[in-house]
């Protein structure tokens, strides 16, 4: 099972390894763009304004542009400790074992605007980029990656793809049959609506059931028992869906 996680704005500072090799990357055919996407992000963090324009960025965040400029030399994190926020907090990866860490080293991948998917613990340096930016004379990320990374993610996929990325970073290399999970807040008179704020939340619930599980989920079905045995209210609405409650 390969589950695919949408990375996040926020990033920790830091991180004890070296300064970023790509060659330590997974995927590495997926390098020489991922060194002129690095180069054109480095060049970009000389000019604050452009950087602002392009990143979209206010006038309290011009922190995001240093991390840039110094994306050759700052240190690394291994990607599961560097992304952060809520649907982070959820999944929890912090608190693993052992066994726990060697499933989301074989099961979990990160997007990422910047170096198109990494595994769970590939060495990454905190940077700001996101799915729609658009990087001066190099147009839509979107038009760089999809040609590539759908077919680098399918050579990987072994089984049962999970796509929990949002919108954005699923177009920018399609998985054609992976499943996917949307979350729906039931209220008391049984109508049903799209979850915005805790979205990310539950995600990160059901990305952890299906990372610590030790099932070897193959369809839609087994993973809906997997996160129902989590303490997750799921139903299937197609072989390429799930649907995540919540009251």
């Amino acid at each position: 099972m390969l589950i695919l996680l949408p990375p996040s704005e926020t990033k920790s500072d830091g991180g004890e390894g070296s300064p970023l090799d790509l060659e330590k990357l997974s995927l590495p055919g997926l390098n020489p763009l991922r060194q002129k996407l690095a180069d054109a992000l480095v060049e970009l963090a000389d000019d604050v304004d452009a950087s602002s324009k392009a990143l979209g960025l206010g006038p309290t965040q011009t922190g995001e542009i240093e991390r840039n400029l110094a994306l050759w030399s700052s240190p690394t994190a291994p990607a599961l400790d560097r992304y952060t926020g809520v649907l982070y907090d959820a999944l929890n990866a912090r608190m693993f074992t052992k066994a726990g860490r060697a499933r989301a080293a074989a099961r979990l991948w990160i997007g990422s605007a910047l170096f198109g998917a990494v595994r769970a613990y590939d060495p990454v340096p905190s940077y700001r980029l996101s799915g729609g930016s658009t990087l001066p004379g190099f147009g839509t990320l979107r038009s760089h990656w999809k040609p590539e990374l759908s077919d680098a993610l399918a050579a990987e996929a072994d089984g049962l793809v999970v796509d929990l990325r949002s919108g954005t970073y699923q177009q920018h290399g399609p998985v054609p049959g992976a499943v996917t999970a949307t979350v729906l807040t039931e209220k008391p008179d049984g109508s049903r609506s799209v979850v915005s704020h805790f979205n990310k939340h539950h995600k990160g619930l059901l990305a952890r059931a299906l990372t610590l599980t030790t099932a070897e989920p193959k369809d839609v079905r087994s993973l809906a028992r997997v996160a129902s045995k989590a303490g997750l209210r799921v139903e299937v609405a197609s072989p390429t869906e799930l649907i995540v409650l919540t009251e």
